[in-house]
């Protein structure tokens, strides 16, 4: 369950299910034909309570009505009291305006409370707990009063009521009261005794329910936002570009998921990222590395887990974004043969009938800011991963239409078989629009070496030449749509 906030006036409305972030008690007559001046009536059904206090129109404080105790003459702090609906209380000051009705009596108080909720006991009330009490002097001059919520029961999460004890000695002067506000949201039901409403478990109190939050005890964290969303997803890399080479797609085969976690205001506060490095069907010691296109590096506070091998390149901030960039650049792994070593022959798990290696798993995590203003939704990620060919800096391989980093040297656009063109917005493509890097959103097969992808995926041609329009669905295991002969499937 997501927090809802709506700014709600109690009295003007008997929706159960509005919710408020003040609580206001006004006193005055809000129905539009009212068979009686008696106001407290309406106030009454939305749950508010009231021992031996009435409303009247004599010496009110504002408006037209204000609350009147009786003769406040008995010491007992419960002679008179009012009590407020069940809320939850955020934080902030509960406020009420109040003074004595005639100039007269030997002591005078007016002393706040709340209530607990407590399934077992009568009305659900637990034991009062006092932390306030006003002492008047006896003249009938309105005094304001502001007190905190007590920082036992502030944005707790849990039900309580907020009462006012009304009592003195002496005179026969009576303790009034008006225009209270009180920092909470509306949690009665009129409609089943002025009970609760059904509590949620939030064991973090982030406004999130136990059962929805994915991380019910941090109240940093509660949504899981996964890409794919079903599983892992395939990325295969070409590494001969500009030239089209044996187009096996097998340079670099890796599999990937990434969580955006959010908070309970849907704002990205970490980022959990693992990548399977499956197979290697080249030489050369190609890096692996993602840019957050349009985010900056400053908004990332740090990062975890890269794997690093000690390239000459390598050259990152603190918080593990690499120098030099317009948007945050992290680079994952600067050797994949480091990662992934080859137990012998050409490559790594790309010809059957050599050794197997079991695939590698680098996990990321990187943490962004949180400060109020500057925080990142999940709209705001557009992941744009590439290779960095043979350990030169400048040589990148993106996905088709990828925006290289700021670090890419643009004089290998147009050359051999690329067809670049910056200008048209054209990255990575052939003139016939065939790619040097693949992004699929699930774990597909990758070819033997020397294979090349359009003798194994039969509709491949058919939608890159088509600029993918036609046969979206290429990588799919139908009829017609692979030669496994050619697949490297353990």
């Amino acid at each position: 369950m997501k927090k809802l906030i709506i700014l709600f006036s109690l009295f003007a409305s008997l929706n159960l299910q509005s919710i408020a972030q003040t609580l206001t008690l006004t006193c005055e007559n809000y129905a539009s034909s009212p068979s009686t001046s008696n106001n407290r009536n309406y106030d009454i059904a939305n749950c508010w309570g009231f021992g031996g206090v009435s409303y009247t129109s004599s010496n009110k404080i504002d408006g037209n009505y204000s609350t009147q105790s009786g003769s406040a003459t008995n010491l007992n702090p419960t002679s008179f009291w009012l009590k407020s609906p069940w809320i939850k209380p955020g934080s902030g000051n509960i406020k009420l305006k109040t003074k004595l009705n005639s100039g007269n009596g030997t002591s005078r108080f007016l002393r706040l409370a709340y209530i607990p909720y407590d399934a077992n006991a009568s009305y659900k009330e637990g034991t009062r707990v006092d932390f306030f009490t006003h002492t008047f002097t006896i003249s009938t001059s309105v005094v304001e009063i502001s007190e905190a919520i007590p920082s036992a029961i502030a944005n707790s999460g849990q039900p309580f009521k907020i009462m006012a004890l009304m009592y003195g000695s002496g005179g026969n002067s009576r303790i009034m009261t008006d225009s209270w506000e009180i920092p909470g949201t509306y949690w009665a039901d009129p409609s089943n005794s002025c009970y609760p409403l059904a509590l949620i478990a939030d064991a973090d109190s982030d406004g999130v329910a136990d059962e929805d939050d994915g991380y019910p005890n941090d109240a940093t964290k509660a949504y899981n936002n996964y890409f794919p969303a079903a599983g892992f997803g395939t990325l295969m890399f070409e590494d001969l570009w500009p030239a089209t080479g044996d187009y096996d797609f097998n340079d670099l085969v890796l599999d990937y998921r990434y969580n955006l976690v959010t908070n309970a205001n849907n704002k990205v506060v970490e980022m959990d990222a693992s990548v399977v490095t499956r197979a290697i069907g080249a030489s050369f010691r190609n890096g692996f590395a993602f840019q957050m296109n349009g985010i900056a590096p400053n908004k990332i506070v740090s990062t975890t887990g890269p794997k690093y091998h000690g390239a000459s390149w390598l050259n990152n901030a603190a918080n593990g974004t690499e120098n030099g960039q317009t948007y945050a650049n992290i680079i994952v792994f600067d050797d994949a043969q480091k990662v992934l070593p080859s137990p012998g022959g050409s490559g790594t798990n790309v010809i059957p009938a050599n050794g197997r290696v079991a695939p590698d798993t680098t996990n990321l995590v990187i943490t962004f800011v949180t400060t109020s203003g500057q925080e990142l939704q999940v709209s705001d990620f557009d992941l744009n991963p590439y290779i960095i060919v043979n350990q030169i800096r400048g040589k990148e391989v993106h996905l088709p239409n990828g925006v290289p980093s700021t670090l890419h040297n643009a004089d290998w656009f147009g050359t051999f078989q690329d067809d670049s063109k910056p200008n048209e917005g054209k990255y990575y493509k052939t003139k016939n629009n065939l790619p040097w890097a693949l992004s699929i959103d699930s774990s597909i097969p990758y070819t033997h070496t020397t294979n090349d992808l359009i003798d194994a995926y039969l509709k491949f041609s058919d939608w890159a030449q088509s600029n993918g329009t036609l046969y979206t669905d290429w990588y799919e295991n139908k009829p017609g749509y692979r030669d496994t002969n050619k697949l490297f499937i353990p």
